[in-house]
């Protein structure tokens, strides 16, 4: 997962609102969105080279996910899976808080991430290179491959973008117009990552394209004040095509019903 936008509590009527997209090489294996045959079910897509997952919600309104710090000079292939960090919150019964306070004892064990979780009351985050777990303040939030808020240029964007879609009925279009904007930032506004310049142009644009590495999938997710999600999830092919749309697990099909009660 590298784009969350996170609407925390910005609106009344729908307390929180996400919207993401997640980037990972393509020859990676992955399972789209479907409700996993766990206890509790949890409903998110599936890394099926580790096992883990990058998003995910249950019933209950547990909701976790995770990006990676972009960090080339840091990568140790014998480190565990942060998908797996993803689940284990979805499976917990801890609070936010005491699960962040949990793994930050223990974030050697990974590469770099920053991983946002919540359970409807309270929503926290924590970056393995970003100083103690936090509680999330209510508002509009943005995090790529740096640290939450980090004003990288699709970051920045993608907050903009959240505001107008909160001001709108249905914030779901327009955060999928968001999430499909291929469009890359200016030379002198990139980042500077230790990867090349085409890179970080590349890797500048909400939704990344090529037959290599890019955009797998775009998610929007709505929980409203009365206990309802939305859960859409639309799969993409190299050229940032829509291959597939599931709404809750369940490929979209006309009068499906758009909650997870």
């Amino acid at each position: 997962m590298c784009l969350i936008l996170i609407a925390w509590k910005a609106r009344e009527d729908l307390p929180l609102v996400i919207a993401a997209n997640r980037d990972e090489w393509r020859a990676r294996p992955t399972e789209p969105a479907h409700w996993w045959k766990s206890d509790p079910p949890i409903l998110a897509g599936r890394d099926l080279q580790a096992g883990g997952t990058w998003m995910g919600v249950t019933r209950s309104a547990r909701f976790a996910a995770v990006t990676n710090f972009r960090d080339p000079s840091d990568q140790r292939s014998t480190a565990r899976s942060r998908g797996t960090l993803v689940t284990e919150f979805l499976f917990a019964n801890s609070t936010p808080r005491e699960f962040l306070e949990a793994v930050a004892g223990h974030t050697g064990e990974y590469n770099a991430f920053n991983l946002i979780v919540g359970d409807g009351q309270s929503l926290w985050g924590y970056g393995s290179r970003d100083g103690p777990p936090r509680a999330i303040e209510p508002g509009i939030h943005g995090l790529s491959n740096h640290v939450l808020d980090e004003p990288w240029p699709k970051v920045v964007r993608g907050r903009a973008a959240m505001t107008h879609a909160l001001a709108t009925g249905d914030p779901v279009p327009t955060l999928f117009d968001f999430l499909s904007d291929r469009g890359h930032a200016q030379d002198h506004e990139l980042p500077g990552t230790g990867v090349s310049v085409d890179w970080e142009r590349r890797l500048s644009a909400a939704l990344i394209t090529g037959a290599d590495y890019g955009t797998r999938a775009s998610t929007v997710l709505v929980a409203s004040r009365n206990g309802a999600m939305r859960f859409e999830e639309r799969i993409r092919g190299p050229e940032g095509e829509v291959l597939a749309v599931t709404i809750n697990g369940e490929p979209e099909r006309a009068g499906a019903n758009p909650t997870l009660a």
